[in-house]
């Protein structure tokens, strides 16, 4: 899906009327004075934030303070439930089915050759670009995208874990609180720490940010903050654990035999990467866990805070839309899943925020600061709705499409589905009522949201539901770009992606061992 500008066409009407009644009033105005734009995104943040209510104990009243100054995307959903692919739509404006960046074990810099990411967009537009914190992932960096980042052009990461990991006598990291267990994520781990919040490497990254905010710029800017918790491990000051006693700690709705109605790949889905539900039940830490995410959420509130004070205060308060974003969802054992990587709404539902300031050059009738906006829409749309409101030349060849239609008016009709990728040729459809799912292997799950939130019940087998089916089906994209092996390599105990329906059932036939699939597709 392409942009749409919404400006077009009643642009051209206005115009043309004008110079009908004023024939003598035709000399060129004045284009509209550039805005800033405050680019701020979280790693890992699902709906457990007040103003989405996806969690009664959650504490965030810096993106309480956000919502209630911005228009808040309520239904906001990404392109990919990775990191990689996510954070690579976002920044370069390509859904994963158009580029080919699906998985995280891609460096997507070798799979999309032809690109000009948002950052250098507005550069060439004349717009300073500079931040600091994870905003691509990790090392896959666009340095073109920046004038100047901190730590470096080069290297866009603080040391986001402190203090240093703990070490076995090998001299291997291994974690302080969660047990290891065969094929875990290293960094599947929590812990309070006695330290101030300033030895965070996010609070380094907003320093820096805040740095920009106080000087005095002669162009106008795109500027970055990449705040990198709740991404693990969930190591976060003692005093956001003080916030949460454990004794008190809620835990995640969920369903008894929740995954009886789900196929083969839904289930190894849920159980990726060794089954970590399995692993944090027998080590009795599901409410530690949950405590420890609620922490860790409290402390990127925390940073934000420090943020918009600073914007505040700064001379450009009143001419900087504010767009926050998180790059995906998170579970924390609902269908017996932890982390993201799956097309559940719980993993697949994200945070967006657009604050759009007075005489936005792309604005027509003035931003509804301040309201929901309960329409689908998808984090593949933050590109083109920049370059619509802050008035930049339209790009037809970036997929979404603007949301200043929704600033201006968030409850207009708006029939436009997210399409949210996992790995290749899986895809799942959502619009206000339903949720559509399609594997690889060509098993389906069908979900009514308005009698069932959480995504219990499994209708795809009803044959009541087959014309929605149908329907649905009609937005996946027919052709989507072939996946691609690059130089990231893979370990035996990532869950590799697929690329094709026969390597998926190869890799069933023996037993499900990814080695195995390492060795024979992905070396």
């Amino acid at each position: 899906m392409k942009q749409i500008p919404h400006r077009l066409f009643q642009t051209s009407v206005i115009f043309c009327c004008l110079l009908v009644l004023f024939p003598c009033c035709r000399t060129q105005q004045p284009a509209p004075q550039k805005i800033n734009v405050l680019f701020i995104s979280m790693d890992d943040l699902n709906d457990w934030i007040e103003p989405l209510g996806g969690h009664p104990q959650a504490r965030t009243p810096n993106l309480t303070r956000l919502a209630n100054e911005s228009v808040n995307f309520t239904q906001a959903y990404c392109s990919s439930a990775s990191c990689n692919p996510s954070r690579t739509s976002i920044m370069t404006g390509l859904a994963p089915y158009t580029s080919g960046v699906y998985s995280n074990y891609q460096d997507w810099r070798e799979v999309i050759t032809d690109f000009k990411s948002i950052g250098k967009y507005f550069r060439d537009n004349g717009y300073y670009s500079t931040g600091a914190g994870k905003i691509f992932h990790y090392h896959m960096i666009d340095p073109l995208c920046w004038d100047d980042y901190w730590p470096s052009v080069e290297n866009n990461m603080p040391r986001e874990y402190f203090p240093e990991r703990p070490r076995n006598e090998d001299g291997t990291v291994t974690t302080v609180n969660m047990p290891e267990f065969e094929n875990m994520y290293k960094m599947f781990d929590w812990a309070a720490l006695d330290i101030d919040d300033s030895k965070m490497g996010d609070h380094q990254s907003v320093s820096h940010v805040v740095s920009q905010l106080e000087k005095e710029h002669d162009k106008p800017f795109f500027l970055a903050c990449g705040i990198y918790r709740p991404h693990l491990p969930w190591y976060v000051p003692q005093k956001y654990f003080d916030m949460f006693p454990l004794d008190t700690i809620q835990l995640p709705k969920v369903l008894e035999n929740d995954l009886d109605d789900l196929s083969d790949r839904a289930k190894d889905i849920a159980h990726r990467g060794g089954g970590y539900h399995k692993h944090v039940l027998e080590a009795d830490q599901w409410k530690e866990a949950v405590q420890a995410y609620l922490a860790s959420i409290a402390f990127a509130d925390a940073m934000l805070g420090i943020l918009l004070d600073a914007l505040e205060e700064s001379p450009y308060a009143d001419s900087t839309a504010v767009v926050l974003w998180s790059d995906h969802g998170w579970q924390l054992g609902e269908k017996e899943h932890w982390r993201k990587f799956a097309l559940w709404e719980h993993t697949l539902q994200s945070v967006l925020m657009i604050r759009a300031p007075k005489g936005s050059p792309g604005l027509l009738k003035g931003s509804r600061n301040g309201a929901e906006c309960r329409r689908i829409v998808s984090l593949q749309d933050i590109y083109p709705s920049l370059v619509d409101l802050c008035g930049l030349p339209f790009r037809p060849d970036i997929d979404g499409r603007s949301l200043v239609p929704l600033l201006e008016d968030p409850s207009r009709e708006w029939a436009h589905p997210a399409v949210s990728t996992y790995d290749f040729d899986e895809f799942s459809i959502r619009t206000e009522r339903w949720r559509y799912t399609v594997y690889i292997d060509g098993s389906e799950e069908l979900y009514d949201h308005t009698k069932d939130p959480e995504e219990w019940t499994n209708l795809a087998a009803d044959p009541e539901h087959e014309a929605v089916k149908q329907e649905l089906r009609l937005h996946i994209p027919p052709d989507p770009a072939p996946l691609v092996k690059t130089s990231v390599k893979l370990q035996p105990h990532h869950f590799p992606p697929f690329k094709s329906r026969e390597e998926y059932l190869d890799w069933l036939e023996h037993g499900r061992d990814n080695a195995y699939l390492i060795e024979k597709y992905w070396k």
